[in-house]
């Protein structure tokens, strides 16, 4: 039974922890220190222990010499090596996707993403909303559980990176169009468009987020 509540409060430490991290309510390079997290969550310290853990597993903290653990840091070194997987494993997702006995659900993404440049910048969580979802499709397309389970890494640290795009319209409608081009190769079962596509709307992304990026770093 002590290990039951153990195990639940390391989750719910965990996931408390997750949040705040892809957040940035934990901005990266902060310091995870046991004692303060386990009075922040109110939770004893061996917890908070399983749940840095996790985190570090995840990516999301690392050790430091003499400062115990860090948020992992978010700077465009970190973001090339992650777009370099994220290209290769999104484009081969949207190849299998188009290649797929059932696309007729991808059209219908295509509407709504014409339509999306609307939700920004009021209704952001419907936005991202639709992203998730397309995503979803995508993976239940694919069919491959490995490729879905690492693509489920990836996207964990991109959600840290889009908060950068949160403030920034202009790249969020251009996105949805680039979105929307990609669910219309899809549907139409053009795997070598939806595979341009995708590199298009990876190209465009990646030189928008390390410009934020590199901009943050030289103000720092």
């Amino acid at each position: 039974m002590h290990a039951q509540r153990r195990g639940g409060a390391t989750d719910r430490a965990y996931t408390r922890l997750r949040e705040d991290v892809l957040d940035g309510v934990l901005a990266p390079g902060a310091v995870l220190a046991e004692l303060e997290q386990s009075a922040r969550l109110g939770v004893s310290r061996t917890p908070v222990r399983e749940a840095f853990a996790r985190l570090v597993h995840d990516g999301l903290a690392r050790p430091v010499g003499g400062r115990g653990l860090v948020v992992a840091p978010l700077d465009v070194t970190e973001l090339e090596h992650l777009y370099d997987v994220r290209e290769a494993l999104e484009v081969k997702a949207a190849r299998l996707a188009a290649a797929s006995w059932d696309r007729a659900s991808f059209q219908g993404f295509a509407t709504r993403f014409a339509h999306a440049g609307d939700l920004v910048p009021a209704s952001l969580d419907r936005y991202y909303a639709l992203t998730a979802e397309f995503d979803a499709a995508v993976d239940e397309a694919v069919a491959n559980p490995w490729l879905v389970r690492a693509l489920a890494d990836v996207r964990t640290h991109l959600v840290r990176i889009r908060r950068l795009a949160r403030h920034d319209p202009d790249r969020l409608r251009a996105a949805a169009t680039e979105h929307q081009l990609i669910a219309e190769a899809i549907a139409d079962g053009d795997a070598d468009l939806a595979a341009h596509a995708v590199h298009v709307h990876l190209h465009r992304s990646r030189t928008h987020f390390r410009v934020h990026l590199a901009s943050s770093e030289e103000s720092a």
